[in-house]
């Protein structure tokens, strides 16, 4: 009698051991960086589309298509140059880190539409990150996120996520390049964050009108600081 008990509880170790193996296996797939894809929206483009669309799916309410941007007050240099170029340093470090990129855009002289753009990165990506530049008066300097609310009729349901994911990102990048961390701003009237059926947000990288910011924005160097700073703000969001 005891040699069969004995059999048993061995048995029942054994199925234990094993199922807990398979579970350990299974949470460390599904935690792969190569499990998840992101999507890079660099903002606007060499020339603005100023026809209308909808600023979300079934709205009266519309925007511009998409802008030309701003510029940099002291390196001369356009947002939609400046988005491209931190948005291909992104997608390098995310890729040596094992994600997989899509990119909205990848040259200047292109027509796509803030509607497009989130159609394009719905369709296989797991989250979106957009990426803009401010402007305003020469003192205003630092970097915020623009995030959809809770009470927006759009993408309102993904509220938490898209929130966490903008204040994951908006830290992690304010801690690696050292930019005032202006906080989150709650918009919805933003048509690439209302098209978007996945967690999106919004960085507003510096403000293009202020010298330290936009001198800093503008070198090489500073700019793959910043993509490390958004990666990093990335793996906090997914827990790696």
């Amino acid at each position: 009698m005891k040699k069969k008990l004995f059999k048993t509880a061995c048995f029942l170790m054994a199925v234990c051991l094993l199922t807990g193996i398979f579970s350990l296996n299974a949470y460390a797939k599904k935690k792969s960086r190569s499990n998840y894809t992101i999507g890079i929206d660099a903002g606007h483009q060499k020339s603005g589309n100023y026809s209308k669309e909808p600023i979300g799916p079934g709205s009266s309410d519309k925007k511009y298509k998409v802008t030309g941007g701003t510029s940099g007050k002291y390196s001369g240099l356009p947002e939609y140059r400046l988005t491209l170029q931190v948005a291909k340093k992104l997608k390098k470090e995310l890729e040596s880190r094992g994600y997989k990129v899509v990119m909205t855009r990848t040259k200047h002289k292109v027509n796509i539409s803030n509607s497009e753009r989130a159609k394009k990165l719905n369709k296989k990506c797991d989250i979106a990150i957009r990426l803009h530049a401010d402007g305003a008066a020469p003192s205003a300097h630092g970097a915020s996120m623009q995030c959809s609310s809770k009470n927006n009729k759009y993408i309102g349901r993904l509220y938490s996520k898209c929130n966490r994911l903008s204040k994951d990102i908006l830290n992690a990048y304010c801690k690696k390049t050292g930019m005032k961390n202006r906080g989150i701003s709650y918009r919805d009237d933003l048509t690439g964050t209302n098209f978007s059926t996945i967690p999106v947000t919004l960085l507003e990288m510096g403000f293009m009108t202020n010298r330290s910011d936009d001198t800093y924005m503008a070198k090489s160097s500073n700019q793959k600081k910043m993509a490390k700073g958004i990666a990093n703000g990335i793996d906090d969001y997914f827990g790696f």
